[in-house]
């Protein structure tokens, strides 16, 4: 394999001859793609959600690395855990197939849309609430106004 530059690059990784192009990414570039710090990404490093390779002590970051950023960035906007999708990720690499995978993911999908829907229930709720408080105060306003 050829020696990695600082910026993404494509390299030659299979030794039969065969030219397989493998992306490298710095954690510089991914921060600045995904708009997080560097300290976020190593973070999620510690974490164990990605592993990159060192060249001294350099990260380097791969494709699937890359994705397993994504994928982190998107569970964290649906509302998952860290753990939680550590747990999906790992169920992924040890899984034989992804059917196991997908049924935990369903069920996890499942469970945060009822928790959103009692979430949005009880918003909905105190919105109302604080309508009448708010119609309330006016109407008291306006009697002493007048």
């Amino acid at each position: 394999m050829s020696e990695l530059p600082n910026n993404n690059t494509t390299v030659d990784a299979n030794e039969t001859g065969d030219a397989e192009h493998i992306t490298r990414y710095t954690i510089s570039q991914l921060a600045r793609e995904f708009d997080l710090t560097t300290r976020a990404i190593r973070y999620y490093e510690d974490e164990g959600l990605i592993s990159p390779a060192r060249r001294g002590r350099q990260r380097i970051y791969s494709p699937r690395d890359r994705t397993h950023l994504k994928l982190v960035l998107r569970g964290k906007r649906l509302g998952f855990t860290l753990s939680e999708i550590r747990e999906m990720f790992d169920l992924y690499d040890s899984a034989p197939g992804e059917s196991a995978q997908l049924r935990l993911i369903l069920g996890k999908v499942f469970e945060r849309k009822i928790l959103l829907e009692q979430q949005l229930e009880d918003i909905t709720l105190t919105m109302r609430e604080l309508s009448e408080f708010e119609s309330q105060c006016k109407r008291r306003l306006a009697e002493m106004e007048s």
